[in-house]
């Protein structure tokens, strides 16, 4: 059985909302599935030895970029575990065409990251085929 972690910043709930079917999927598939909120703090760099895969999810911010204050100085912190680690990543948007995950992705993949599928984005609140494509994200990462 695969462990997995589910780590995510979310600001109106959409983020949190495409989390729970990250992990709904992943726990489908067989996996062990923690979650952890990027605000509770319980997650950190040193935990990612203990997970076999991680799906990281963080909405759009600002101009196209991570949330600024927790989620972006945790994922500085992780970066430099993500070499050979198999991650996902997902988030919302209200604006935008997806440059933050792009980007986001691009800065993995530099890391040495094994993405696990495509990354999953929606527009605000996560609709029927987003919680179905997060599903199958948590699937991929199991």
């Amino acid at each position: 059985m695969s462990k997995v972690a589910v780590v995510f910043w979310s600001g109106t709930g959409n983020t949190a909302a495409m989390a729970a079917s990250v992990e709904a999927g992943a726990k489908a598939a067989g996996a062990d599935v923690s979650s952890f909120s990027v605000s509770d703090g319980a997650f950190s760099a040193a935990k990612m030895d203990e997970f076999d895969a991680i799906a990281f999810g963080c909405p759009s911010m600002g101009a196209e970029v991570l949330e600024e204050s927790e989620m972006q100085p945790l994922f500085d912190e992780c970066k430099g575990k993500l070499n050979g680690k198999k991650i996902a990543l997902f988030g919302s948007y209200g604006w935008g065409d997806g440059e933050w995950m792009r980007n986001w992705e691009s800065e993995c993949k530099a890391a040495g990251a094994v993405m696990a599928c495509d990354f999953v984005i929606c527009n605000e609140a996560p609709d029927a085929q987003a919680k179905t494509e997060c599903e199958a994200l948590g699937k991929a990462l199991a």
